[in-house]
């Protein structure tokens, strides 16, 4: 397939050169040589040019269907001309997937249809990698910018820290736990390590930072008689 695509586009190259853009085939549709979102319709030999919606390119897979796609889907190989761009606010092109305008928002992106951005998120835990139109790890993205992107944070000001946190077991947590600076029973967790969440023990329980569980109270070093303490404050 691949050696049949590379033979047509030298073919419509070597006729684009000699003049007016002549059909490989008789029918079909065909990529331009420069040019990777115009492309022609041939009938009957008879070529008529085509262009995609800006922001897409001509996908050349299969010369019976005429499909513009994302670039990031599409090998473009020599065909680096586009249109001229069809900007608006938020978006780059008219139709697409772009980062967000403010450079450290990493886990959310655009999409653009005819020009109007929606805003979309990433799942938790991952950035918008725009050389792959999609969202990735942190460490799989090709992005350099998002080191110190934002973070979320908690109304009570806690948000989850840098680095991994490693458990009892030796390895890396997926989603770590961590205590409450004033209340026992209650801690927080980091969807996979960068989304706060609150969490909170069963009632007689109290969290304990070393096993990253709730546990007993007299297990957990000034948290003993935390519910000795709560009945006391009920009672006045």
């Amino acid at each position: 397939m691949a050696t049949r695509r590379t033979a047509l586009l030298l073919l419509a190259l070597t006729l684009l050169l000699a003049g007016q853009f002549k059909c490989p085939e008789q029918t079909g549709y065909f990529p331009d040589p420069v040019q990777c979102d115009l492309y022609y319709k041939c009938k009957q030999g008879e070529a008529e040019e085509q262009l995609c919606p800006d922001g897409l390119v001509f996908d050349d897979g299969n010369p019976s269907q005429a499909r513009c796609d994302i670039p990031a889907n599409v090998e473009c190989e020599d065909r680096n001309e586009l249109q001229d761009p069809q900007p608006s606010e938020g978006c780059p092109r008219a139709n697409g997937y772009f980062r967000h305008s403010d450079p450290q928002v990493c886990d959310k992106f655009f999409n653009c249809v005819d020009g109007v951005p929606n805003v979309l998120p990433c799942p938790p835990g991952l950035i918008y990698d725009d050389s792959r139109s999609t969202c990735a790890w942190p460490a799989e993205s090709r992005r350099t910018d998002c080191v110190h992107s934002k973070r979320e944070t908690l109304d009570d000001g806690f948000s989850c820290p840098e680095g991994e946190v490693i458990g009892p077991n030796g390895r890396a947590l997926p989603h770590p736990t961590f205590p409450h600076p004033d209340d026992c029973q209650k801690f927080y967790i980091c969807r996979n390590g960068v989304m706060p969440q609150r969490g909170s023990c069963p009632a007689g329980t109290v969290y304990n930072e070393v096993s990253f569980k709730c546990d007993e109270t007299e297990n957990v070093p000034g948290c003993e008689k935390w519910y000795e303490d709560d009945a006391k404050k009920a009672s006045n």
